[in-house]
């Protein structure tokens, strides 16, 4: 089986196990951010306008069980795809600490922009989510990427 082809499914699996382990177990915030590892690792294989439909729709599934900031996650995720797509073009690397830093800062930076558009009676304190709550979301969603990625071999230079 080649590279590519198991990275996608990979990448197809774990806005599955996202959704398996938030909504289907119920771990809710205790469970890593799949979506967005999923949504990151896609974005380096599209074109800009394919990772923002994907950014998009992986949104609007996650929006269908928000209540209060309905809409927060499309836009959030659609300009995340947009962002991981085009870091293809600036950052050239399949390394290991660009994997765990892109993953990294693409999930901090999803928690920030979702805290910046849902009210306060959402997201509670910016600053505390800022600093503390969306960091250490990240750290995990990325070790988890990193492994689940590594474990499967969907991470890596292409033999060819």
């Amino acid at each position: 089986m080649s590279r590519g082809f198991i990275l996608w499914g990979v990448a197809l699996l774990l806005p599955i196990l996202h959704f398996l382990l938030h909504v289907g177990f119920g771990l809710g915030a205790r469970a890593p951010d799949l979506l967005t590892v999923g949504l990151l690792v896609l974005a380096r294989e599209l074109r800009v306008g394919a990772a923002a439909g994907v950014g998009f729709v992986f949104g609007l599934l996650e929006d269908a069980f928000s209540i209060l900031a309905f809409g927060a996650n499309a836009v959030v995720l659609t300009v995340i795809g947009v962002l991981g797509a085009r870091s293809r073009d600036l950052f050239m690397g399949d390394s290991l600490v660009f994997l765990a830093s892109y993953l990294a800062l693409g999930t901090w930076l999803r928690f920030a922009l979702h805290g910046m558009l849902a009210g306060e009676e959402v997201r509670g304190e910016l600053s505390r989510l800022l600093v503390v709550e969306a960091p250490l979301a990240a750290v995990y969603a990325s070790g988890v990427g990193v492994a689940v990625l590594l474990l499967t071999g969907a991470w890596g230079r292409d033999p060819r």
